[in-house]
């Protein structure tokens, strides 16, 4: 029998050593997870009875793990994903930012960061953000003469960005196995998360303006509209579509209010934008956007303004549908991604884009996202379980708390472990190999679990584009021209790594950025 200590070491050489070879993580958790127990319990609990001993415990662990209602969240967002990046709705929405930004200083760059923080918030998928983008940005990026690492860069880590912001798949993941509100990693995550793609955007800025040459302005045209008169164009989008928002939600206030189901109750938490005390506000907000259509912009500037910017409208409806239905306390996680997934589908039918072709293509998307998602959580369970049962995460704790590091010091050394992890790990092993050993020691010290979750999030979204297995350079290679390398890819990423580590310690050092509203540990019900 091997002690916990030598068993560590073999279980972690020979996780690299295989990721090494080729073999995928699930397949490598699994085989590992059977070799901890021979070497900790020896040969024979290979031949026991069935059902019997500590095998029972691994397929019980994978069972628990495997059958949690919140997992089904995470095909119906690839479904959304998919559907989204096969319609025109994310294509129409580029178009529409690239008509007020066309004439700003690295503004295909800004548009892009803009689009793949509306691609986040509504489905939370990485890899089909950075293809997307890929495919839609990049050639307009280059066509242009923007500089190659700029629009590399911008690309993979904004399309990243889906790590952080609501409905994150990290987020849920991190909630399921930490057994966390996810909703309020939800909530937790909105600052760090948009403070992140703040930075992409004022760096795009600096750097644009420092160098022009590395974002060349596209030749005027005759037809470009002046700056002033595109900025009350906007306006007037903005006040048109706030018209129909405000109209929609009083009139859901009076239907409340009328049925009596906005009344005051005890232990009962207020309709959002639903009460009484709301219609005055929304009634208000109708008629200062009203009287800005009429009386400062003008309708035919509006309906001018209307037609450039419509191209988002779909986007914020489903965005609305999702996070709505999630903090308006109308479903679950997984039910809104199901009430996400019918608003694409109805937007899509609509516009009639959602063809039969269109709709079995994202199934197969899905069928295999969600396949290799689920044979590295079913590995990686097993692998923790194992672990578990001879008893590394004690070992583990017991190592770290032996080195009498400060409390933020263990902290440190714990980002420091994920961050290598991330160079040739998946996120979703990382979660189930890590946080059944990290959590227990977080909360002995007492560090909120929702602010560890969320440094965990930005760890990983420096994870993807670490070398040498960052995924979105892999991601963003499948659609990129032939002369552009792997190497090239990589090297667009530095000053985007930097940016995601200053984020990083600003959430470590700053934990109020994240737990001001929750300082205590919330179990998931």
């Amino acid at each position: 029998m091997v002690d916990v200590g030598t068993l560590s070491l073999i279980v972690l050489a020979s996780m690299f050593v295989l990721l090494a070879i080729g073999m995928p993580l699930g397949f490598a958790s699994g085989f590992l997870a059977v070799v901890t127990l021979v070497l900790k319990f020896g040969p024979d609990i290979m031949f026991m009875d069935f059902g019997r001993g500590p095998f029972s415990i691994l397929s019980q662990a994978i069972y628990r793990q495997m059958t949690n209602y919140v997992l089904i969240s995470v095909p119906l967002f690839i479904f959304m994903a998919a559907l989204l990046e096969r319609s025109g709705i994310a294509r129409d929405m580029y178009s529409s930012l690239q008509v007020w930004l066309s004439r700003t200083r690295g503004g295909i760059a800004i548009v892009t960061s803009i689009m793949a923080v509306i691609m986040a918030a509504m489905s939370g998928i990485i890899g089909g953000e950075v293809v997307l983008l890929g495919l839609i940005a990049l050639p307009q990026m280059l066509r242009l003469g923007y500089n190659q690492n700029l629009a590399i860069g911008t690309i993979c880590a904004s399309g990243s960005l889906g790590t952080m912001i609501p409905p994150s798949i990290v987020l849920i993941f991190y909630g399921l196995v930490t057994e966390t509100s996810i909703k309020a990693l939800f909530t937790a995550s909105f600052i760090p998360g948009f403070m992140l793609a703040s930075f992409f955007i004022i760096y795009i800025l600096v750097v644009t303006r420092l160098k022009p040459e590395t974002a060349p302005l596209p030749e005027p045209s005759p037809d470009d509209i002046a700056a002033g008169e595109k900025r009350l164009m906007f306006l007037g989008f903005l006040s048109r579509f706030s018209l129909w928002i405000s109209g929609v939600i009083f009139f859901r206030a009076l239907f409340f209010t009328v049925t009596g189901e906005n009344v005051i109750e005890e232990g009962v938490d207020p309709i959002f934008l639903g009460m009484v005390s709301d219609l005055p506000y929304i009634a208000g907000a109708f008629l200062i956007s009203l009287a800005l259509v009429y009386f400062v912009v003008g309708k035919e500037r509006t309906k001018v303004g209307w037609e450039m910017g419509k191209g988002l409208i779909a986007p914020t409806v489903v965005i609305g549908v999702v996070l709505g239905s999630i903090y308006g306390g109308i479903t679950g996680i997984t039910e809104a991604a199901g009430m996400g997934v019918i608003a694409v589908f109805v937007i899509g039918l609509i516009r009639r884009e959602m063809t039969f072709e269109i709709v079995w293509d994202a199934v197969m998307r899905t069928l295999k996202s969600t396949g290799t998602i689920i044979w590295v959580t079913i590995g990686a369970a097993a692998l923790a379980a194992a672990y578990t049962l001879v008893g590394g995460p004690t070992y583990i704790a017991n190592v770290i708390v032996g080195y009498e590091l400060p409390t933020m010091g263990v902290i440190l050394f714990m980002m420091l472990i994920f961050l290598v992890m991330g160079m040739f790990m998946d996120w979703v092993g990382i979660v189930l190999l890590a946080m059944p050993v990290f959590l227990p020691i977080v909360l002995t010290m007492g560090f909120d679990p929702i602010w560890f979750g969320i440094l965990f999030c930005v760890n990983m979204q420096v994870s993807f584009l670490s070398p040498p297995f960052g995924p979105a350079a892999f991601y963003l290679k499948s659609v990129t021209p032939p002369h552009i390398s792997l190497t090239d890819i990589f090297r667009g990423f530095g000053p985007f790594i930097v940016i995601q580590l200053i984020v990083l310690a600003c959430v470590m050092f700053f934990p109020e950025f994240t737990t001001q509203n929750f300082h205590e540990f919330v179990p998931k019900k």
